[in-house]
């Protein structure tokens, strides 16, 4: 991807040697942070032939563009500067670029990815939403399949989830306290693993030092990663690999 962006660059600069480069316009796509709702660009914006200079130009600075924004994750939000209406705007004028439609198929495997790690967090919801974004961009990926199959095992998976009020656990009040030693004795009556996802590494490891201080004597046993929400996965022995 950053040999992409590298690309791009050199491409811009002996553009713009021609003439002054365009104005991109606004993002054709409109998301919610619920239910998602994309407007994309009409059939009738398709140009026929071989783009003009100008038109190279504009077609440099919008992939340009589309590249910074999938490695930002900004997929199909904001409206204004989302990679997908970009990458789509240079298709309108140049329906074989290559750049833009492997750019098409990223996003679909970025929203796989984080779809992925959803599922392993307990965050289905999150998921299935994760993964209707990447039926939107492209309805037929083969990756698509696999990871919708992985979702429903996980949900019939006798796994248990608990998400976390960010706040309390950050303000380390006793009602966080509590549901953390809870927690921690389910983990050691069904010999369950834990994993602990939080915002950051201080928080992660005060949540396991209060689980481990309420099961004084029984060696808990799990792993810790960092991420936006606050988590713990206890996986039960029959579903360890």
């Amino acid at each position: 991807m950053r040999n992409f962006i590298t690309l791009l660059v050199l491409a811009t600069a002996l553009a713009s040697c021609q003439g002054p480069p365009q104005n991109e316009g606004s993002a054709e796509g409109q998301s919610g942070t619920g239910n998602l709702s994309v407007r994309v660009l009409s059939e009738g914006g398709v140009s026929s032939g071989e783009p003009t200079a100008d038109q190279q130009r504009m077609i440099a600075d919008t992939l340009y563009a589309a590249l910074q924004a999938l490695d930002d994750d900004r997929l199909l939000t904001p409206v204004d500067d989302n990679a997908h209406a970009r990458f789509k705007r240079v298709l309108a004028y140049d329906s074989d670029n290559e750049l833009a439609l492997e750019g098409l198929q990223n996003i679909v495997v970025r929203y796989l990815e984080l779809a992925q790690e959803s599922i392993r967090r307990g965050l289905f919801d999150e998921a299935e939403l994760m993964i209707d974004r990447a039926r939107f961009v492209d309805h037929s990926h083969a990756g698509i399949n696999p990871v919708v199959e992985a979702l429903q095992s996980e949900r019939n998976s006798e796994d248990l989830f608990f998400n976390l009020d960010n706040g309390e656990i950050s303000n380390r009040s006793d009602s966080a306290l509590e549901q953390l030693a809870d927690i921690a004795r389910q983990a050691q009556q069904h010999g369950a693993f834990f994993l602990i996802t939080a915002p950051n590494d201080d928080q992660a490891r005060w949540m396991f030092s209060v689980m481990r201080e309420a099961v004084d004597g029984y060696r808990l046993r799990g792993s810790i990663e960092l991420a936006g929400r606050t988590t713990v996965r206890l996986r039960m022995p029959t579903t360890q690999n």
